[in-house]
């Protein structure tokens, strides 16, 4: 089935054709029916009977009105007397008629029962008060509605005042606002970024596949939203011919000769300067803050967007071939910078900065001989002493702050399963297969963590540190099982080695002892009795091979047994895999239809603009050769627990890998685990082109002749058996 392609008018041109015509469904069947024509004798001649027809029925309607308001006052008029009398009167009226008319007294039936009937709806107050209003005791005879729309809209003297106002809301402003709204959203991608802004990220990791941090702040402060052309909440303020030159010469270099567009524009270099005085936590004006504020709160998204880019570009390098995949530092500097954007730090600064009350001057105690503390996690895996003796330049007031913000900085526990789905053997990875990383991260605070010295945190560098090690090591990965084994066996035929020699000496200690006849004939005794029970054994076995050669069918019971449970063994087995799939299939279901909220906990950061959420990446990359393996997951709903599958293809040749499971904060410095994967890829089974299961008979025919066949060679199997 050939795929669908859709095109929108990114020019503008169709949409008035589309306008037109749309009205014009509209204009010219209204036209036809409304244009004045000429009237035969024929439809004179209906037209004035239309006219008596009307006059007739209004007449009609207003003789049945008479009727109606003459109806109004009857009661009255069946008892003889005016409107508003007394009840006391009525009734003296009633009783005097009563006696007239009764029937018992040949009075007249009919009149009696009007007259029971008025004297009836007369003295009953809520009958009277029905009368009265509406005309019947019982009450209103017909339902009235109420219209939601005032009066004078269905009034004939303002029918063409409200066709005007329909048309003007139908025609004119409802397609003006649609048009706006259409217009401007097509400017933008789904996660709100300019399109412009994506082809112009596209363009630059494209041609510049290994991306440094310099480069990557240019490219980042060119995107379009900086631009007020483009974007009508940047502002180019005239004090910015003042005020920006004079923050380039406090920076430094920072390539503004660089006439490379759009990197020499005004805007770009703005916005760079703007970034730079971020980064190095330089006092401005409060116009330039303003204006800095404004170029923080975008930079996150912006980034993401660089990241989604670079992944695209790597994907269609491995799937097409011929073009250039972005390098893995080009990806991990993009999110490098989105922790020195929201921490307000430099890329060569101490993590330890992120702290309150801390500066450049104090870090000299952390660093010492002593104790070494570079990252958070260093910190927080000393004793509470220590701590508070390397940080005595702190006040009590300030060393609780600080204690406060790193126990609730997050610590995060991963855990991997490398498995292949959907596949017999889950375990084996063979070539080209999808193989999938379930990820079990669970968040813990940093609190939980003070002095477990025993347990230190996992970091970037301990985790590279291992990986590298074991790279080092002569012997292969896999070829440490066989080690093992092989340590075990020398150790058992060392410890059979030491008890032989004394075995010896023992025997040599009975030898000794033989000239003594008592032990002597001791020890013959017991070999005699040795030798006895050895031919009863053997003798025994010969009875039992016998007995078995005798009995067929007890070993046919034996080996029945023995394939029932091995058949119940592999069922189970077959059971449990089934359970894992079907768990792990309605995870998916219940990710697909539930929409976790992206609020997880704030981040602490003293120089970003507004509150950021505590987000994460999460992906497998190989890092010799500097490849992504694994698009980076976006964790945005990591609260206390979260599992994350991560797919990828394993290679199309057999061997050993070695991958990362890595996990990057998009807010905190320092907290950034690598975890080492390894991967052993087997040949892939080779597919049977005859298999049982293809041979469908066509006919009855057939799949009679193949049952007959099928009973044919399971009796063979049997008498071949029993022979």
């Amino acid at each position: 089935m050939a795929g669908q392609q859709f095109q929108y008018d990114d020019s503008g041109n169709t949409f008035f054709y589309f306008l037109t015509s749309f009205v014009g469904l509209i204009v010219i069947p209204a036209t036809y029916y409304l244009w004045p024509r000429d009237q035969n004798a024929e439809q004179l001649r209906l037209k004035s009977l239309r006219r008596v027809h009307g006059r007739c029925l209004w007449y009609r309607l207003r003789h049945m009105k008479s009727q109606q308001t003459y109806c109004s006052y009857c009661y009255y008029d069946t008892l003889h007397l005016c409107p508003g009398v007394s009840i006391a009167e009525i009734k003296k009226q009633y009783r005097v008629l009563s006696l007239k008319h009764h029937p018992d007294k040949g009075g007249d039936e009919a009149m009696f029962m009007k007259l029971a009937k008025a004297y009836s709806a007369l003295t009953n107050e809520e009958a009277r008060d029905n009368w009265e209003k509406y005309g019947n005791p019982d009450g209103p005879r017909v339902t009235s509605f109420g219209i939601a729309l005032p009066a004078w809209i269905v009034d004939q003297k303002n029918s063409m005042l409200v066709l005007l106002v329909y048309g003007l809301a139908f025609m004119v402003i409802l397609p003006v606002v649609v048009g706006t709204w259409w217009y401007r959203s097509i400017r933008y991608s789904g996660d709100q970024i300019l399109i412009n802004t994506t082809q112009l990220f596209m363009h630059f990791m494209y041609k510049t596949p290994t991306m440094n941090m310099k480069r990557l702040v240019m490219v980042l402060t060119a995107a379009f939203e900086f631009d007020p052309r483009s974007n009508k909440e940047a502002i180019i303020r005239p004090t910015d011919n003042i005020e920006v030159p004079q923050l380039i010469r406090e920076l430094g270099n920072i390539n503004v000769k660089k006439k490379e567009p759009p990197f020499c524009y005004p805007y770009s270099l703005k916005a760079r300067v703007l970034l730079l005085t971020h980064l190095a936590r330089m006092d401005v004006s409060e116009n330039i803050e303003e204006d800095q504020r404004f170029v923080m709160k975008k930079c996150p998204a912006l980034l993401q967007e660089i990241i989604n880019v670079g992944c695209q570009l790597t994907m269609m390098a491995t799937s097409r071939g011929g073009l250039r995949a972005p390098r893995l530092t080009s990806i991990e500097n993009c999110m490098k910078l989105s922790q020195m954007v929201v921490q307000g730090l430099q890329e060569a600064k101490s993590p330890l900065l992120q702290l309150p009350h801390f500066e450049e001057e104090h870090l000299r105690y952390c660093i010492s001989k002593k104790y070494k503390v570079r990252t958070l996690p260093d910190l927080v895996s000393l004793k509470d002493s220590d701590r508070r003796n390397m940080l005595r330049f702190l006040g009590e007031e300030k060393y609780d702050e600080v204690m406060a913000v790193l126990g609730s900085i997050p610590y995060i526990n991963m855990e991997t399963k490398l498995q292949v789905l959907d596949d017999e053997d889950s375990n084996n990875v063979t070539a080209g297969s999808i193989v999938t990383v379930t990820v079990t991260l669970r968040r813990k605070r940093m609190s939980e963590m003070f002095e477990k010295e025993d347990a230190p945190l996992p970091t970037e560098e301990t985790n590279a540190e291992e990986v590298q090690g074991d790279s080092k090591n002569k012997t292969k990965v896999w070829q440490n099982k066989n080690k093992g084994a092989k340590k075990a066996a020398k150790s058992k035929k060392k410890k059979l080695t030491k008890k032989k020699p004394v075995t010896q000496q023992q025997a040599k200690g009975d030898k000794a002892k033989h000239p003594n006849g008592n032990v002597a004939g001791n020890d013959v005794a017991s070999a005699s009795k040795v030798e006895e029970d050895d031919l009863s054994d053997k003798g025994s076995e010969s009875d039992e091979a016998e007995g078995n050669k005798d009995s067929p069918s007890e070993r046919d019971e034996e080996s029945d047994k023995q394939s029932d449970t091995e058949v119940d063994e592999i069922a189970g087995d077959d059971e449990e895999e089934w359970e894992a799939l079907q768990q792990s299939i309605q995870r998916r279901e219940r990710a697909l239809l539930e929409t976790k909220s992206k609020v997880t906990h704030p981040v602490y950061s003293l120089y970003f603009p507004e509150e950021k959420q505590e987000w994460w990446w999460l992906y497998i990359a190989d890092r010799k050769e500097q490849t992504l393996v694994s698009m980076p997951n976006h964790v945005c709903t990591l609260k206390d627990t979260e599992e994350v599958e991560l797919k990828f293809p394993a290679p199309s040749k057999t061997g050993n890998y070695q991958y990362s499971v890595i996990l990057r904060s998009d807010s905190f410095m320092g907290l950034d685990q690598i975890k080492p994967l390894k991967l052993e890829v087997h040949e892939a089974k080779a597919m049977m082109d005859n298999h049982p299961q293809w041979d469908i008979p066509e006919t009855e025919e057939e799949e009679d002749d193949q049952e007959d066949s099928d009973g044919i060679e399971e009796s063979e199997e049997d008498e071949e058996d029993n022979d």
